[in-house]
């Protein structure tokens, strides 16, 4: 929508800032939407299911409903949602159509948009019709700044997040002789322990216990074979009590015994 021209915008007699009543609920139609739905939430609590999916809304709440959606909500009788809607349809091919949801986080341009357009077709307003069209695309392009902003301040969290496990990850490496604690490493790296170990595996490719063994046996290599190390100092360096369990767990990752690597 950020190349349609406002005159593309086809405008549909369905629209309306409401106070939903106790009882209301929306129920799912038996056919999908055949035109694009602009829902916005001002107050109150409530639940959204799109396509299947539910979604708990309340105030900054924004979807805009697309041809082919199926769409149902309800909510809180004590917290009634307060909403605009708008229905409307685009001519021609599109490209750059917002995402169908997102919370507003800054609500004040976006809702003097939304105020505007309803108070247009209040009272007879000359030229209505032609500054209707300009503050839809208007709040078109709204949408598409906002997600646009999102998904680049998730591409920031992720880059700081394959930072972070990077650097815990060189730190089992630099320190295989520590016996390393998966919370204090989560600590390390400013996350829960479960989140931790799941986007450690995703980014580094093996689980954080597996990754411990690996760098130890790797530096375990090293020593035997270039410092000129023997088993039981090598076993000993490296933190383990045991030196029968160390050439048990040394063969399993690397198909010989630590004397035949020496």
């Amino acid at each position: 929508m950020l190349h349609a021209l406002p005159s593309a915008f086809d405008l549909k007699p369905a629209f309306a800032k409401i106070v939903c009543e106790p009882s209301w609920k929306w129920l799912k139609r038996e056919k999908p939407f055949d035109n694009y739905d602009l829902f916005y939430v001002w107050s109150g609590e409530g639940e959204v299911v799109l396509n299947d999916i539910p979604y708990a809304v309340g105030k900054g709440s924004c979807f805009l409903f697309r041809p082919g959606d199926y769409t149902s909500a309800t909510h809180n009788p004590q917290k009634p949602l307060v909403l605009t809607y708008i229905h409307f349809g685009v001519d021609g091919p599109l490209s750059d159509v917002p995402e169908r949801y997102r919370v507003l986080a800054e609500t004040l341009d976006f809702e003097h948009l939304l105020a505007r357009y309803v108070r247009l077709f209040l009272v007879e307003t000359f030229a209505a019709e032609e500054e209707a069209k300009l503050i839809l695309k208007q709040m078109m392009i709204h949408l598409l700044r906002e997600d646009r902003e999102e998904r680049q301040e998730l591409k920031k969290h992720s880059n700081q997040l394959t930072e972070a496990i990077h650097e815990v990850a060189n730190y089992v490496r630099q320190n295989p002789g520590i016996s390393h604690r998966v919370d204090e490493l989560a600590q390390r790296a400013g996350l829960s322990p479960r989140y931790f170990s799941i986007k450690f595996k995703q980014i580094i490719g093996h689980s954080v216990q597996n990754y411990m063994i690996k760098t130890r046996i790797e530096r375990a290599e090293h020593l035997l074979h270039d410092a000129g190390m023997n088993v039981t100092e090598v076993a000993d360096a490296l933190g383990y009590r045991d030196i029968f369990f160390f050439s048990r767990q040394f063969k399993q990752y690397t198909g010989k015994s630590p004397s035949e690597i020496r």
